[in-house]
């Protein structure tokens, strides 16, 4: 399961919790303008836009967890089990493999809106990246500086929604997340009059008390409220420092601690990383479950123009600044 969200203060940001109970081996990964970009049932992108993200590197090709464009526009992919449905190749349509769907959408649009016009022609083709490597069930979070959407490919088709949270879990499909949020319409950060009776007076005996019924759990639904409420009501300087802080943070309030989450005896879904990038800056921002500390990879020192992928393995080990 993963969380992924938009957060903005003077510039904007994009990032996610990978919660899983394995690691493929992923690393930061900048692939630049001219690195050929080949697809199985369409043609190849020999020129397009650098992007940065997070991936596992197979055979050298990036299967990107979720990536920022240079022009800002970025992607996630989050499980969706259960509900994704891709296609067999359809003429007339652009025939794209999930695994290629997001170097296929970043590479070539600036924009949601220019996103959504290769949208209307896509078909995502139940092609597999090798017998080792099925595709994942996914659905997928886009967004550029000023509006994010969701895509779903379900038996019924491809749909595509407007998010105006910002933000994306699992399961469910996104149209009943949204819609689930009317059910906690009375919560608020701040502690509200006593609307339960005036025959009986009631204290409030402690601080958050506007927050009572905000789920806690790590299910995909309850995730997605906490997330939503966090972020939206978020409060934040606008440095950059105080800003990607503030990101971690929100992601913080739905990550997986290590036991707290078994998938089968002896295995346990915990937040592999958290990730913030700034979408104005191209700089893509990590921590991972072992270490804490934020770490850095900037698009703008590599060569935008090269011809090779250049990954940056994570630094996993606890860094802890000693004061004495």
């Amino acid at each position: 399961m993963c969380t992924s969200l938009t957060y903005s203060t003077k510039d904007h940001y994009f990032g996610r919790n990978l919660d899983l109970e394995l690691s493929y081996g992923e690393a930061v990964t900048f692939t630049p303008r001219n690195f050929p970009f080949e697809f199985r049932k369409a043609a190849s992108l020999p020129n397009h836009y650098a992007l940065i993200g997070m991936a596992a590197v197979v055979d050298n090709y990036p299967l990107y967890f979720e990536a920022t464009n240079e022009k800002g526009l970025s992607m996630a992919g989050l499980n969706f089990p259960e509900n994704a449905y891709f296609f067999p190749e359809v003429d007339g349509k652009d025939n794209i493999s999930p695994f290629e769907f997001i170097p296929w959408i970043l590479g070539q649009c600036e924009t949601v809106i220019e996103a959504k016009k290769l949208l209307s022609k896509i078909n995502l083709v139940n092609v597999n990246f090798s017998e080792q490597l099925p595709l994942s069930p996914l659905h997928w979070m886009i967004a550029d500086q000023s509006q994010s959407i969701v895509v779903e490919s379900v038996k019924e088709g491809l749909k595509v929604y407007d998010n105006p949270v910002g933000v994306l879990t699992n399961n469910p499909p996104f149209d009943y997340q949204l819609f689930n949020l009317n059910n906690y319409r009375h919560i608020s950060p701040t502690v509200s009059d006593n609307n339960f009776s005036q025959q009986v007076e009631l204290t409030v005996y402690s601080r958050g008390m506007g927050g009572l019924g905000l789920p806690g759990d790590l299910s995909s639904a309850s995730r997605f409220v906490k997330a939503a409420f966090t972020k939206l009501n978020s409060v934040s300087g606008d440095s950059e420092f105080e800003s990607i802080g503030q990101f971690f943070h929100l992601l913080k309030s739905v990550e997986q601690q290590r036991g707290a989450c078994e998938v089968e005896e002896g295995k346990f879904e915990f937040t592999i990383y958290s990730s913030c990038c700034n979408m104005d800056k191209g700089i893509y921002y990590y921590t991972t479950y072992e270490n804490s500390q934020i770490s850095s990879v900037n698009m703008h020192h590599e060569d935008l123009n090269g011809l090779e992928l250049t990954t940056y393995l994570l630094v996993n080990s606890q860094q802890v600044n000693s004061i004495n």
